[in-house]
């Protein structure tokens, strides 16, 4: 038997398998998979602690906001094994993250495991095995600063959410959900929106024209600026309710098309009148933060904010990069000496400046000061090395952070940008009109050589560069073609994940770790839709919105939320204490009502007006139960108003006055009568209904007879049938709706079982059943086409994982964990990820397109790493021990 070892605790298996290569035989590395303990539920509460100040939110609001915390079901395995890891150690080492909830994490350990052994913390912003045995070999003690910070952060986020939510759920809709952060997000979404709805179209006219020097040099294209001396109007000079705002005149078509053709007339003079030449120098951007780094990705790589930092944990784990949640973008001196060798290297001395660069932040707090995101190690590994290792997006954002990190270290940019003015006229009705051009000539590429930032999206962009050729002053032109061109100004863009993450940092709202998660949250509660890459609101986000600004305002006011994480920096740093913070920012204080003091006065809230934006005279848009309408007067039944569905694919910003009126005023299609079953005397009418289009059965009208007495009336239930996609209820007949009232459809007998096989529609798509056996298919069409010898062959097929390839979106090769081949099926929860024998949902966000091989891998492992879902656990008569209080 082997003698104890020091038991090393971090948070993931893959980051455990590589630090035990570093450690050696005399050190047992496992992990926790996480947190191991959370707030309980307060439903979940011991039944005599309900009642008391614990049971609204599990933490005790009167008695120094102590939480109650408990180890998770599908935790409880995990701590057992750690528990008996540490019977047999001498020595325990929390090596779990460096930031707040690394912190917390060891500290719940340390609460849960109770060693009685020496307790050392282990940080390092690397896996390497130089930053490894140098954490050993540096080891601390817990900072209770940064477990306070992070303790402060889930109670307060508990408070909000309970406190919050309720009254969303009673005055906008079940299931919605309020938090300090998603909340103050959305918002800002839902902002921009109003800005897009409020905006107001200017419409301008320029010239542009194709100039060349009159030797036949290359043409340049160059832009109208200056009509007899006064500047011409952009974009740029008009606001967003379409007003100009400078003294600039603008054109309309009728002056502007007048203009090109007297500049067109034979004769007229176009001579360069001023020409000037600047010089041109440009840094190279910071070594990534969490931030540009998720910003940067999706700019180049098109990743989401989640996909980015999934990615970059598995490149930390596994020992490629630096740590990847940090605000500061400085490097340690063996990373500028890395960086500066490989830029000598790579690219030539001379792009490498004598002194080193040095990068600071704006974070105030140096506790979490890390260095920026880079490769590890004391000699980078290039992409070109690691081609053959990495695989896919870890190769493409490795590569990334390689060039950001390379280039950072690397001279400037050096050349001349050149601005030229044209002058041509007079014209014959005496007019003079000055264009301009601009061009930038890179002499020294410097840090280009490497790399280059992204933009995000401009404005009411207009002054693109032109490649100029060699000019000089006084000299004649040739017009080549001349273009008199219409504009509108365009509103503001909205967000994308890039944006928002920017916006996000700039307000301080948030913190580098939670950028992802907040916009994960706000789409998977249906506040934002992906559209592209842009954010686009739901109409159920302005209602969310509306009553956190009437009726909640300081908790959706951008200062207000940056100031609490300016609060939760401070209590990391020891300079506040969490319990006074929590006192005044639920009870009140000065400053501040307190939360409590805002729900105990929230007073009477019309529902009915918060779900309401009333868009024109006579036409309101209402949030129902089952999505947005309109309701406006209706001519023909003054009691009862019309009320149209606003179709789900029109963005709130595209629901101008007039589209609103176009929507209250189409004709409104009716129930349509097909004709009437042979076999029952009903009649068949096609119905638009709330869950879309379907056909249904009616009894024809009967002759009254006063002398008869009432029949009895069964509640014999007419049968219905949805239509399927490919129908539309303005043309479906009376043989195809009959089809559907038939269903399911009888395919044929088993000629083995004797079994009867049938085809119909579910709630998860078309499928064959016989007996409890069942064979999706492909489409709704096959319900009524497929024959028995197709369906006998369909059940022939395995029922998972051996079907045809077309039952796989995507297939890889094995994983190296169970050896079975790993593939990408879409499943009843959306897509997901499979090796037959474990499942992973594909994570809501990425796309199954930029899914690959290592991806796979690395969702199936979490999903292994989690062990099995939970499953509904039945209440027992008898009470269970409650769990022991912090």
């Amino acid at each position: 038997m082997s003698g104890p070892k020091k038991l090393v605790i971090v948070e993931s298996p893959a980051k455990a398998k590589t630090i035990a290569q570093y450690l050696g035989s005399d050190y047992e590395v496992q992990a926790s998979v996480g947190h191991i303990r959370d707030l309980i539920e307060p439903k979940n509460l011991p039944p005599e602690l309900k009642k008391g100040s614990l049971g609204k939110f599990s933490v005790d609001v009167e008695n120094g906001f102590e939480p109650y915390y408990v180890v998770s079901d599908e935790k409880k395995r995990t701590v057992t094994d750690l528990k008996k890891a540490l019977k047999n150690a001498d020595e325990l080492f929390l090596a779990t993250d460096e930031d707040r909830e690394g912190e917390a994490i060891a500290w719940h350990l340390l609460e849960v495991l109770k060693p009685k052994v020496p307790v050392k913390r282990m940080v390092f912003h690397e896996i390497t095995k130089e930053a490894i045995q140098r954490a050993r070999d540096n080891t601390r003690e817990i900072d209770t600063a940064l477990v306070d910070a992070q303790e402060t952060r889930r109670i307060l986020d508990r408070l909000y959410g309970y406190e919050v939510s309720p009254v969303l759920w009673r005055k906008v809709g079940p299931g919605l959900s309020a938090g300090r952060v998603q909340s103050a997000a959305t918002r800002l979404v839902v902002d921009r929106e109003r800005e897009r709805l409020a905006f107001v179209a200017a419409s301008y006219w320029d010239l542009t024209a194709l100039l060349g020097p009159e030797d036949s040099g290359v043409p340049f294209e160059a832009r109208l600026a200056r009509l007899d001396g006064a500047r011409v109007a952009t974009g740029r000079d008009y606001d967003d309710h379409g007003r100009l705002t400078s003294e600039a005149v603008p054109l309309d078509e009728q002056t502007a098309q007048s203009l090109a053709d007297a500049l067109r007339a034979p004769g007229v003079p176009v001579t360069v009148s001023n020409l000037e030449s600047k010089p041109y120098s440009r840094r190279p951007a910071a070594p990534f933060t969490t931030s540009t780094l998720q910003q940067e990705a999706a700019r180049k790589l098109r990743f989401s904010a989640r996909q980015t930092m999934s990615t970059a944990q598995s490149l930390y784990e596994n020992g490629y990069i630096t740590y990847m949640r940090t605000d500061s973008p400085s490097l340690s001196q063996q990373a500028i000496d890395a960086a500066r060798k490989q830029a000598k290297s790579l690219y030539g001395a001379e792009t490498v400046p004598d002194k080193p660069r040095l990068y600071t932040g704006k974070s105030k707090n140096a506790q979490e000061a890390h260095e920026a995101i880079r490769p590890a190690g004391d000699t980078f590994r290039t992409p070109g090395e690691l081609q053959g290792v990495l695989r896919g997006n870890e190769w493409k954002l490795y590569d990334l952070i390689w060039k950001r990190t390379v280039a950072s270290q690397m001279a400037d940019a050096k050349g001349s940008t050149a601005s030229v003015t044209i002058t041509a006229g007079p014209t014959a009705d005496g007019r003079t009109a000055e264009f301009t051009a601009s061009g930038t000539v890179i002499t020294f590429r410097g840090f280009l050589s490497a790399y280059e930032e992204g933009r995000d999206e401009e404005r009411n962009a207009e002054n693109a560069e032109a490649k100029l050729p060699p000019l000089e002053k006084g000299q004649t032109l040739t017009l080549v073609q001349l273009e008199a061109k219409g504009h509108e100004t365009s509103p503001p863009p909205r967000y994308t994940e890039a944006s928002l993450v920017k916006a996000l940092e700039e307000l301080g709202i948030g913190r580098p770790s939670t950028y992802a998660s907040i916009i994960s949250t706000i789409i998977d509660r249906g506040y934002v839709t992906p559209r592209g890459t842009a954010l686009v609101p739901s109409w159920i986000a302005f209602s969310v919105v509306r009553l956190l600004e009437d009726y909640f305002h300081d908790l959706v006011e951008y200062d207000f939320t940056a100031e609490m994480e300016n609060d939760l920096d401070r209590i990391a740093g020891g300079d506040t204490d969490r319990v006074d913070w929590l006192n005044a920012f639920y009870f009140g204080s000065d400053r501040h009502r307190g939360l409590r003091g805002v729900i105990d006065n929230l007073g009477e809230i019309d529902a009915r007006e918060i779900n309401s934006v009333h868009l024109a005279d006579g036409i309101t848009l209402r949030i129902g139960k089952y999505g947005p309408y309109l309701e406006a007067p209706n001519p023909s039944d003054p009691e009862t108003p019309r009320r149209v569905n606003i179709p789900s694919e029109l963005a709130p910003d595209e629901l101008t006055t007039e589209k609103a009126r176009e929507l209250i005023e189409a004709p409104v299609v009716g129930d349509r009568v097909l004709g009437t079953d042979p076999a029952t005397g009903k009649q068949i009418v096609a119905k638009d209904g709330r869950f879309g289009p379907y056909v249904t059965e009616v009894e024809p009208e009967a002759e009254v007879d006063e002398k008869a007495k009432p029949a009895k009336k069964t509640a014999e239930k007419p049968r219905t049938a949805s239509l399927f996609k490919s129908m539309d209820p303005a043309t479906i007949d009376l043989e195809t709706a009959l089809k559907l009232l038939d269903l399911p459809r009888v395919v044929g007998a088993d000629p083995e079982s004797g079994a009867e096989i049938t085809a119909q529609n579910g709630r998860y798509g078309p499928y064959l059943k016989k007996g409890t056996d069942t064979r999706s298919l492909t489409s709704e069409d096959q319900i009524f086409e497929i024959d028995l010898p197709g369906a006998i062959e369909l059940f022939a097929q395995p029922k998972y994982g051996g079907r045809t390839a077309s039952s796989a979106l995507k297939e890889f090769d094995a994983d190296p964990v169970s050896g079975k081949p790993i593939k990408i099926k879409d499943g009843r929860f959306g897509p997901y990820v499979t090796d037959g024998t474990t499942n992973a949902t594909i994570p809501r966000g990425e796309e199954v397109d930029d899914v690959d091989f290592e991806r796979a891998v690395q969702l199936l492992a979490d999903k292994r790493a989690k062990g099995p879902a939970k499953k509904p656990v039945k209440r027992a008569a008898a009470k269970r021990p409650a769990a022991k209080k912090k």
